[in-house]
């Protein structure tokens, strides 16, 4: 892809041979892709392809032992998580991860860390400069709130909330942190069709009105096809497949992988 003036545009998010190995089991085998700024898309694979792994290395949980992962023209692989989540990066996760204790407010305003200059002196007698950022920082968090449409439950303890809900809550707390990539790990598992259609709906309009880059792992094909521009295709740790929807699904290699069906 080229800029008006012929230049070449260089990926947001850049994989190259990456290699993952936990013992003697290989999680991810010379993995490669790349995601243009602006983009969804979507790494999907059977149970055990490596789609987690990938997230995982991409934010920093994981360390791959060969390769290298660049963002925005840097290299991210072997940072710790701190410094990717600083750079722009913020995630979800398969299981809920909000602080089940604190109100929704609370979750949200632990998702502003990355931006708050003021040590913990400075904010607790709330005062001058530490007084204007925490306003700054509440401001932000209302208007998630309004976003994803969560005033009415804004003020309860998160975890009292039905599932569908939470998941919001943890997806309110990944927008806090203002990500240029966000990485969403199976964001409508375990939802009933009415929360996936809502989950669906906040993820496009992250991507329209934030212009928020976007890389999930779904599992449920009629999510993927429905909002995503691209899909990357894994199976046994190595990429099979990359393009459209409209590509994917009439690969034959994505239907072996799915449907275990054997070369003859």
């Amino acid at each position: 892809m080229n800029n008006n003036d012929g230049s070449a545009v260089l990926p947001q998010l850049s994989l190259k041979d990456i290699k993952l190995t936990f013992g003697g089991v290989r999680a991810l085998d010379g993995v490669s892709f790349d995601v243009m700024a602006g983009e969804i898309m979507a790494i999907i694979g059977p149970n055990g392809a490596g789609k987690t792994s990938v997230i995982n290395s991409i934010s920093g949980y994981y360390h791959p032992q060969a390769g290298a992962i660049f963002f925005e023209g840097k290299k991210i692989s072997g940072l710790p998580t701190h410094s990717i989540t600083r750079m722009g990066i913020s995630r979800t996760f398969q299981g809920i991860t909000i602080f089940d204790g604190m109100t929704v407010v609370d979750n949200l305003m632990v998702g502003r860390h990355v931006h708050l200059k003021h040590g913990l002196l400075a904010g607790g007698a709330y005062y001058g400069k530490a007084r204007n950022e925490e306003i700054k920082n509440r401001k932000v968090v209302e208007e998630i709130i309004d976003f994803l449409e969560m005033e009415p439950i804004r003020k309860q303890i998160a975890g009292t909330l039905p599932y569908g809900l939470r998941k919001r809550v943890d997806l309110g707390r990944a927008l806090a942190m203002e990500p240029r990539l966000l990485l969403l790990d199976e964001p409508t598992a375990g939802m009933n069709m009415e929360e996936k259609e809502d989950m669906a709906r906040f993820i496009l309009d992250i991507h329209e009105e934030k212009g928020t880059t976007i890389v999930l792992v779904e599992h449920d094909m009629e999510v993927v096809m429905d909002i995503v521009d691209k899909v990357t295709v894994l199976d046994f740790g190595r990429k099979i497949a990359e393009g459209t929807t409209e590509e994917i699904q009439k690969d034959d290699r994505v239907v072996k992988a799915y449907l275990g069906v054997a070369d003859n």
